[in-house]
């Protein structure tokens, strides 16, 4: 599927606004993105994104439900599912179904982005109709691989903002790199890639570097 608009540089709103226009003949009205609590436990989720903005009770509510979470990605399930909520009973459906049920959503599919120890981003399609089969879950899942660099991007951006030699000396320490040879790779003494690496470690409120970018990771930024 291809976008519509240039999304280079805006912001996580725009971007999904004009993600649910681009979705809005496969009957998408809404979208929601989550990720991992970077300083939580293994199944502490939270919301990234919402779309539109009255369904961050209905988000939360999926952010802190057992759902999807980490006994989902520790089994063989995959990593797109397509489920008919409206199937599920209100009397024994869980919080967050009952929630968009009311906000008069029948459908949604998800799509997992995995990440290291794991963790995953997950974004959610929902859909006020019931899907006829596979092909259209299919084609919005296409949809969110297109988006999901720069929708990541703009996420990890507005949540922390690391300097680009910051962002440098964390991507090459990801790559296994010692600060020697960081330096050697950035033009630099070690003495300034240990400053900026320390920067990093601040802003992403770590005491050593391995948990500087794994922390990085789960928020997006590498």
């Amino acid at each position: 599927m291809t976008l519509p608009v240039n999304f280079d540089n805006i912001g996580v709103d725009a971007l999904l606004a004009d993600w649910i226009c681009a979705l809005r003949e496969q009957g998408v009205e809404s979208v929601l993105v989550l990720g991992p609590n970077p300083f939580g436990g293994r199944d502490d989720r939270e919301v990234l994104a919402v779309h539109p903005p009255r369904l961050l009770g209905a988000a939360q509510a999926l952010a802190e439900s057992q759902d999807f979470g980490a006994s989902w990605r520790d089994s063989d399930a995959p990593l797109v599912a397509w489920q008919d909520i409206s199937r599920s009973s209100l009397e024994h459906a869980s919080r967050w179904r009952r929630l968009w049920l009311a906000h008069g959503h029948q459908t949604l599919v998800r799509v997992a982005f995995s990440l290291p120890a794991g963790r995953a981003f997950e974004c959610f399609m929902f859909s006020p109709r019931v899907f006829a089969d596979r092909a259209e879950a299919a084609a919005l899942a296409w949809s969110a691989f297109n988006i999901w660099p720069m929708l990541r991007r703009a996420i990890a951006e507005q949540r922390i903002s690391l300097s680009p030699r910051e962002q440098e000396s964390l991507n090459l320490a990801f790559e296994g790199l010692t600060a020697r040879e960081t330096a050697a790779r950035m033009d630099c003494s070690e003495r300034t890639v240990n400053y900026h690496l320390a920067n990093a470690m601040t802003k992403l409120q770590t005491d050593n570097k391995l948990a500087a970018v794994q922390r990085a990771c789960w928020i997006g930024l590498i």
